[in-house]
């Protein structure tokens, strides 16, 4: 069974590689732990399981020291807010965890959805991030959906018991030998998924090029190893999720604070 500390675990992990692969990193302040996001500007506070000034005020205090220019908070729904809003910060939407068996996205079609490490149209942080699918050992795999020429949709795989497959074991998508790495542990039964950063472009919506991006994702997380899906989904994006096979696992809390 999938529970929200596992979805969240799994969250933190991706946070803190997207901020190792652009430079970034991450520390701790009293019982907070944060990710410098360098690309985008950002700071993140992740999951903390009790907010206290002496945490957050050091924290913030790096934050701009490094040129922050926004600080995100991403919490359980159990941990109290209400210190955050002292330092101004305020609640966004409210983020739903969501889960499925990883097959079950596999009965719709993936049409044009496809691994896409390096897309030219994309440009800014998002470019600098892509650095995430040419790691290794390879944990995650950017996808992409096209009409013909023209970029329509995007998300991210995020695998990490993929990191454990066998020494110069292939890659499960480009079927390329892997890099040399330690030997260790299979992924385990029950290893967990992640489908990150899903989007469709405006003009491209309602056109099944999500449904496409979530089959092609299960499939890419199924030869990782891992046998079920969390998606973090926004309010307005549940029904579509639910109505793809993924269930409700949880609510969390999303907070952010501007220092532009």
């Amino acid at each position: 069974m999938v529970t929200i500390a596992a979805c969240q675990d799994l969250h933190q992990d991706w946070l803190r590689n997207l901020a190792g692969v652009t430079g970034g990193r991450t520390f701790s302040t009293h019982e907070s732990e944060w990710a410098w996001m360098p690309a985008r500007r950002q700071l993140v506070l992740l999951y903390p399981q009790r907010i206290s000034p002496a945490g957050i005020r050091p924290g913030l205090a790096e934050g701009m020291r490094l040129g922050a220019q926004s600080v995100s908070v991403w919490m359980n729904s159990a941990a109290s807010y209400a210190p955050l809003e002292a330092f101004g910060f305020r609640r966004g939407p409210q983020p739903l965890w969501m889960s499925a068996p990883a097959g079950v996205p596999q009965q719709y079609d993936a049409g044009s959805a496809a691994a896409d490490p390096d897309p030219a149209e994309i440009h800014g942080p998002d470019a600098d991030e892509l650095a995430a699918a040419r790691s290794h050992p390879r944990t995650a795999w950017h996808l992409t959906t096209r009409d013909e020429d023209k970029l329509t949709g995007r998300a991210w795989v995020y695998v990490p018991a993929a990191a454990d497959r066998q020494e110069g074991a292939a890659d499960p998508i480009t079927g390329l030998p892997g890099i040399p790495a330690p030997p260790a542990r299979k992924p385990s039964k029950g290893s967990l998924a992640g489908i990150f950063g899903l989007a469709v472009g405006p003009s491209s919506r309602r056109k099944g090029y999500g449904t496409e991006l979530l089959s092609r994702a299960a499939a890419v997380a199924a030869s990782a190893g891992a046998n079920r899906l969390a998606i973090n989904a926004a309010p307005a994006g549940a029904e579509f999720c639910a109505a793809r096979g993924f269930e409700l696992i949880g609510r969390g809390q999303y907070l952010n604070l501007d220092l532009r």
